[in-house]
């Protein structure tokens, strides 16, 4: 009998859909206080996930979805630099 791996899933933060780890973009939030966008997955910080289309991120930005997962007042200018970043990751 042949164990199937378990493939995490993670939620995102705008739109509320479970996705794979994979299927979604991480945003961290380090240590430092700098927030950006983690293709990798792998980056050392706080977490938070959103579908790889920038929709979403939209959303994310006029609920003010990343205040609420870090915990903290997230600036206009961060999450311009964010929607930059997932647009050049798109196109």
């Amino acid at each position: 009998m042949v164990k199937e791996k378990k493939i995490p899933q993670r939620k995102c933060i705008a739109c509320q859909e479970r996705d794979s780890k994979k299927g979604l973009m991480r945003i961290v939030k380090s240590k430092e206080g700098k927030i950006f966008l983690d293709p990798t997955g792998k980056a050392n910080g706080r977490g938070a996930y959103i579908c790889k289309d920038s929709e979403c991120l939209k959303k994310a930005i006029k609920t003010k979805a990343l205040n609420r997962a870090f915990k903290i007042e997230v600036p206009d200018t961060v999450y311009e630099n964010l929607l930059k970043e997932l647009e050049a990751y798109e196109g």
